[in-house]
């Protein structure tokens, strides 16, 4: 079989023009071909078009070609955890798109078959939506969205045989795969290269026909920048622990669950192996268990959404972003949990977007709330000036429309019953008066 070319940094940062647009594989640090986007960063290439998650950590990874003015334009999920990403998109220095999480994987996924686009009920009715071609399929509305390809794909894979066949090691398949497919140019950072015959076959992640050539680099602990160790302790209030208790209360055995960040964290900690609770995070893994407590970190460890390591249950499982979505979207992931900062009697969500706040990324938060069977939103009661988060109508960008189910806050229980917003139960600590008080939406009552 033919052997692919290896070569160095140096030399696959050449093969990038001024004026390409560029795919970048990892999600934060993890699967991100590190080596790469420094030899790219050390070149005068200008003019680029970054295609990734994120453009990762402020001085790594595509963040170093930021900081150097190399990139013209962005597209990704989540530019919010690099400052510097979001002073320059609304300075207007670069220009940027922002796609939901599984609608970027997707798109690229479907530039690597083929396909020209696909319609997905993700971001209907939301800012994202708006100027894109929209269409009622199945009953539901659905948004166009076009494919993606790319002049060059940097990705990163754990393994490689000199035929250009890849393993990826746990969570970092990420966009990985994907982008493996959908570039003229593929170049593959692996961690090791080994003879033809050394990989199982049935274990090959990405096909060597898709790879045109590799780049030996070791990985060390300082380019994984934050994901590289478990995240420090952290002290609970009451209130916000309570809801996580009443949220973990909704849960039964076998669900799968996605949990958001913030308080619904906190729910990972409370749950016990006889509850019988599958996690799901959306960068690629089923079945995850709480965080390693040897110090073990993103080398050693797999790592969630919020890119903070974790151990893996018996029975876990792997996979690519763009299946990890494809559970979403296609209903079976039975709850996801989230934060929010408005619910309206209409049972639409904002979470994701302040006016005038320095927020640029949606993440996974709207696949998730438009394609979990079913949302439970937590949050507190009221902002920190005393304004209600559950209104009449939402004020703030969409994140999905009609989507919620349950509002779990500081003070009470709400649940969507026939379309009514109705509460349910008062939190301890909290009264029935406190709540009317302090809720602008309209409710009916039906205590339990």
């Amino acid at each position: 079989m033919k052997h692919i070319p290896q070569i160095s940094p140096q030399e696959a940062a050449k093969l990038v023009k001024d004026g390409d647009i560029l795919l970048q594989g990892g999600f934060g640090m993890t699967g991100n071909p590190v080596h790469l986007m420094k030899a790219l960063a050390e070149t005068t290439t200008k003019d680029l078009t970054f295609i990734g998650n994120n453009v990762g950590e402020p001085g790594i990874g595509g963040g170093l070609l930021l900081r150097n003015g190399q990139i013209k334009k962005m597209i990704g999920s989540f530019f919010t955890s690099n400052p510097e990403a979001v002073q320059a998109a609304q300075s207007g220095a670069v220009a940027y798109e922002l796609l939901p999480q599984g609608t970027l994987a997707e798109a690229i996924r479907a530039g690597g078959a083929g396909i020209g686009g696909f319609y997905t009920p993700t971001s209907a009715g939301t800012p994202l939506a708006e100027e894109r071609e929209t269409k009622i399929l199945n009953g539901v509305e659905q948004v166009f969205i076009p494919c993606i390809r790319g002049n060059v794909a940097f990705i990163r894979a754990w393994k490689a045989d000199k035929c250009g066949n890849l393993q990826y090691r746990m969570t970092e398949q990420n966009f990985n795969k994907a982008m493996a497919t959908a570039a003229d140019i593929v170049v593959a950072e692996v961690e090791e290269i080994v003879e033809v015959g050394q990989l199982d076959p049935n274990q090959i992640h990405t096909p060597g026909c898709f790879v045109d050539y590799l780049v030996e680099a070791k990985l060390a602990l300082e380019d994984l920048g934050s994901s590289a160790s478990v995240a420090s302790s952290r002290k609970v209030s009451d209130s916000r622990m309570n809801m996580a208790k009443r949220a973990l209360s909704e849960l039964k055995k076998g669900d799968i669950v996605n949990l958001g960040i913030g308080i619904p964290t906190l729910i990972a900690d409370l749950i016990q192996p006889e509850d019988d609770i599958n996690l799901h995070t959306e960068n690629g893994m089923l079945g995850v268990g709480p965080v390693p407590t040897d110090g073990g970190g993103a080398l050693d460890y797999p790592v969630n959404a919020g890119k903070i390591p974790v151990t893996a249950l018996k029975g876990s499982s792997y996979f690519d972003s763009t299946e990890s979505f494809g559970m979403i979207r296609g209903k079976h992931i039975d709850i996801a949990i989230m934060g929010g900062l408005e619910v309206d009697e209409k049972a639409n969500l904002a979470n994701w977007a302040v006016p005038g706040k320095p927020l640029l990324g949606v993440g996974g938060a709207m696949d998730l709330a438009s394609g979990a069977k079913r949302l439970i939103i937590t949050m507190t009661h009221t902002n920190s000036d005393g304004s209600s988060k559950i209104v009449k109508n939402c004020s703030l960008p969409l994140t999905a429309v009609g989507a919620v189910g349950m509002i779990i806050t500081d003070l009470a229980v709400f649940e969507f019953i026939e379309n009514q917003l109705t509460l349910i139960e008062v939190m301890p600590g909290s009264t029935l008066e406190e709540v009317r008080t302090k809720t602008d939406a309209n409710f009916k009552l039906d205590l339990r």
